[in-house]
């Protein structure tokens, strides 16, 4: 039977407004003029500048209800700000590769001219085709797969094929030019920061992305991760946030946490809840600390970094006679567009290095994946309603007096505080939320994991490619048998074997079939029955 027959699927919805003090206006020639400025924008900064267009800034949205405290720290700048666009383990320097960050759409590809990744506007300046569709060509340059126009790593177009070799040279014009995005690799993540223009261009002498210095270190290994989600970006952040959830929103796909003592506790749980003491510190614009009770500690730094370690820290300076266990977490958590996420994680461990040798990256994204498919059915509904009572409404609209909730708390008065509880987008962006769609949708991992994953992919080419072999040796051995019937195979003992031989791939088959389905593209996780 088909494993989606069995799920209940509900409804779907219409798409859901975000919800702020002026969303009950209606439309109007004024509230679309922030999408005709931007694009009037780009068009001047493309023609200004012989290189590059800009990314104009986020037009301006109206300020939500009872916004009017003013913080003397000042407003959150989005655009100030470097963004991870993938690990470079997941990028294939042979291709373009194109992605939505902060409501841009962007391309990475790899400039061998200098030995550098380019991440550029992923839009054509002929006909606005994608470039993330199109090729590096036979000189190292993008290429524009719909009229065949190439740029080089400044976003200068160096060939129009169309234009004659005679006549004037028409590609130097600067409307000829595609937004080049500056770019780092860091922690072996590539970066860039979403402002195109000549003075954001050595950003990097100014400012950085946040550095992980366990993430470089040779007595460490890293696994990466990416995959894109079903709900938006402070979502995300809160949830990651949150450790009181784990034994229950993942129970049976993660340990049980220690239970600790409560003096006064007659009830307990089998998933090993309780309470947890969590402080927060040096909360400002940037983001904010909070050490953990046994020594751990995490850290937020805005808008994407979220890292940390449940592990004491060990003292700086101090003599160690043997290497102390230590593993990390480290978040990126990347806004894409209303309602919709992007995380990327890395998880530096130096203990256990060996098993890297021996287990492949896709073998820990299977359980990576469970662990994120198991709430995002639960985050997907919870931002909905979030939306109908008000996202700028928040502290009203839930209750959270226990300490488990301080970072979420932290984060939530952080986002209203310095941002008024809104994403400043790259882009004109609708604040609007798509519609909820079928669970199989939602859960999905081929389009939102395995297909941007070098490694998840490659594994399941080969799986089903082992599929096909074991399907065509089951027929083939049949086939066989019933050939030499009488002739080469005689014995009562040789003809059980092969019939066992070509049901045992038959089945073999058939379980790596159930295998791919599960882990490379769809399985449920129905809580009730955990």
């Amino acid at each position: 039977m088909d494993p989606l027959s069995l799920l209940t699927l509900p409804r779907a919805r219409p798409s859901l407004p975000l919800r702020t003090a002026a969303s009950n206006a209606p439309p109007s020639a004024a509230r679309l003029a922030p999408a005709r400025r931007w694009r009037r924008q780009r068009q001047r900064a493309r023609l200004s500048s012989p290189v590059s267009a800009v990314a104009a800034e986020a037009p301006p949205s109206p300020s939500p209800s009872g916004g009017g405290e003013e913080d003397s720290e000042g407003r959150f700048d989005w655009l100030d700000q470097w963004y991870p666009f993938a690990p470079v383990c997941d990028l294939d320097p042979g291709a373009p590769h194109g992605k939505t960050v902060l409501g841009l759409r962007v391309v990475a590809w790899y400039d061998r001219a200098v030995d550098e990744w380019r991440v550029f506007d992923d839009a054509c300046p002929h006909r606005l085709a994608p470039l993330s569709e199109g090729r590096i060509d036979d000189k190292g340059r993008l290429q524009c797969v719909y009229h065949g126009w190439c740029f080089d790593g400044r976003g200068s177009c160096q060939f129009i094929p169309q234009a004659p070799a005679l006549g004037p040279p028409v590609h130097k014009n600067s409307k000829a030019c595609v937004a080049s995005y500056p770019s780092v690799v860091q922690n072996n993540i590539l970066w860039f920061y979403p402002r195109a223009d000549a003075e954001h261009q050595d950003v990097l002498e100014r400012k950085r992305p946040p550095f992980i210095p366990e993430i470089d270190d040779p007595s460490f290994v890293t696994v990466y991760g990416i995959r894109d989600l079903s709900y938006g970006y402070d979502v995300l952040v809160e949830n990651l946030m949150d450790p009181a959830h784990v034994p229950y929103a993942h129970k049976g796909l993660m340990g049980k946490l220690r239970k600790k003592e409560d003096p006064g506790r007659v009830e307990f749980d089998i998933e090993g809840g309780g309470p947890m003491k969590m402080k927060i510190e040096e909360a400002n614009v940037n983001g904010f600390l909070s050490p953990q009770e046994n020594g751990g500690y995490f850290r937020y730094e805005a808008p994407c970094t979220f890292y940390g370690s449940p592990l004491p820290r060990e003292a700086e300076g101090e003599e160690k006679k043997k290497k102390k266990p230590q593993f990390m977490l480290v978040f990126m958590c990347i806004p894409v567009a209303p309602g919709k996420s992007r995380v990327i994680w890395a998880f530096p461990r130096n203990v256990g290095v060996w098993l890297d040798k021996i287990i492949p990256r896709w073998y820990y994204h299977i359980g990576q994946n469970a662990i994120l498919d198991s709430d995002i059915y639960l985050l997907h509904i919870e931002e909905r309603n979030f939306a109908a009572a008000g996202v700028e409404n928040w502290q009203k609209a839930v209750y959270v007096p226990t300490q488990s909730d301080n970072m979420v708390i932290a984060f939530r008065n952080w986002f209203r505080k310095h941002c008024k509880s809104q994403v400043g987008w790259a882009a004109p962006t609708v604040d609007q939320l798509p519609a909820t769609t079928t669970k199989d949708k939602l859960m999905e991992r081929y389009w939102s994991h395995v297909a941007q994953c070098r490694s998840c992919s490659t594994a399941l080419k080969a799986m089903k490619a082992l599929e096909v072999v074991l399907q065509v040796a089951a027929v083939a051995v049949v086939g066989f048998l019933a050939v030499a019937k009488g002739t080469l195979v005689t014995s009562v003992v040789h003809k059980t074997a092969i019939v066992s031989f070509a049901v045992l791939c038959f089945a073999a088959s058939r379980w790596l079939a159930n295998f791919i389905e599960k882990n490379f593209y769809f399985q449920d996780y129905v809580h009730a029955y955990k």
